[in-house]
């Protein structure tokens, strides 16, 4: 089993700045695709980001230029960097990761709440 845990949100004014974090742990060969997704009230979850194994990157239009996702393989961890946040960036994040154990297979974290608010 894959345990996901995300850690970093929390409230912010608008213009400013969050990390988050998102952790892999468990018993699996290696993690392929990781990234970031949103859902805020009312609305689908939606995309933010992702980055591959190699560190390809892609990214919402509407979240580039002002977030950055990194990934640290050896801790098998990724980080999301959120600059410039504006109160439509206020949602729940969640981390997801594709893990090839004895299959391959899509995780989620329990989420992180990100409030841009003044």
């Amino acid at each position: 089993q894959v345990q996901l845990v995300e850690s970093g949100g929390g409230l912010v004014q608008p213009g400013g700045s969050l990390r988050l974090s998102c952790a892999a742990s468990g018993s699996f060969f290696s993690i392929n695709a990781m990234g970031w997704y949103r859902q805020a009230p009312g609305k689908q979850r939606e995309l933010v980001a992702t980055i591959t194994s190699g560190g390809t990157t892609n990214y919402a239009h509407s979240v580039k230029g002002r977030f950055t996702i990194s990934r640290d393989n050896a801790k098998n961890t990724i980080y999301l960097q959120m600059n410039s946040l504006k109160p439509e960036d206020t949602a729940v994040y969640y981390c997801n990761a594709d893990v090839l154990g004895a299959t391959m297979s899509d995780y989620w974290g329990q989420g992180t709440q990100v409030t841009v608010s003044s």
